[in-house]
């Protein structure tokens, strides 16, 4: 019986077999990543970020879940404007941290 609707395919993240080497690597380049709360304040004030879908959140959270793929894509649309780094209550150089995430290899190895 054809009810119109199916199930979507599960999101769910096996955090024992993701590979964050890269992740790692980025804290111990930028331990400012590890203060991130995720508040969303870089996304809000991004003046691309409607159009582009980059996050610095959505960065860190994919480099923790392993999504390199998704990273990578983000990362090539952020234009380095700084805005969100001003923004930031924690005061992250979110500018820096994209720009050393960009040298990093999805090994974590230094590209440049």
């Amino acid at each position: 019986m054809d009810f119109g609707f199916k199930l979507s395919p599960s999101s769910a993240v096996n955090l024992d077999t993701v590979d964050r080497r890269r992740y790692d690597r980025l804290v111990q380049l930028e331990p400012d990543a590890l203060t991130c709360i995720g508040c969303g304040s870089c996304s809000a004030t991004c003046t691309a970020a409607p159009w582009s879908g980059m996050s610095v959140r959505k960065v860190i959270l994919g480099l923790q879940r392993g999504r390199d793929d998704e990273v990578d894509a983000m990362l090539s649309r952020c234009m380095l404007c700084g805005k969100c780094t001003m923004v930031c209550p924690r005061g992250i150089n979110t500018r820096h941290l994209i720009l050393t995430l960009c040298r990093l290899d999805k090994n974590g190895e230094a590209v440049r």
